[in-house]
């Protein structure tokens, strides 16, 4: 199967948080999963990072092929699928990491309850 992580979730495995499931953490172990994480938490990690309102590594890129994590882009076809989305969560990186599972076809793996609204397959953590 082919997961996006949601940032607080890839956060939480990074850091080895209790808050992640068992289940989640064996989806996001079983090497049969491909596992992307967005250039959109990213961006949401360094911009939060950078106003001290979280800690992360510094070294998010390597962490990320650490554990083997895909990368995914964002586009202009995201982009614009934001617009088709409807106004159930109002936080910008929130609502792109819907489009971009909903365009590019993957199960979103979060504990935020707004973003389960969408017409997107999701695993709660």
């Amino acid at each position: 199967m082919t997961f996006l992580l949601d940032t607080h979730v890839l956060l939480w495995w990074l850091s080895d948080d209790p808050l992640l499931s068992a289940k989640v953490r064996s989806l996001i172990s079983d090497e049969s999963n491909l596992i992307f994480v967005s250039s959109v938490s990213a961006w949401e990690i360094a911009i939060k990072k950078s106003l001290g309102k979280l800690e992360a590594p510094d070294d998010l890129e390597w962490a990320l092929k650490e554990n083997d994590f895909k990368e995914l882009s964002l586009t202009i076809q995201h982009a614009l699928a934001v617009g088709g989305l409807s106004n159930h969560h109002n936080d910008p990186f929130d609502r792109m990491l819907a489009a971009q599972a909903k365009c590019e076809s993957l199960t979103l793996i979060t504990s935020d309850e707004k973003l389960t609204h969408y017409d997107v397959p999701f695993v709660r953590a």
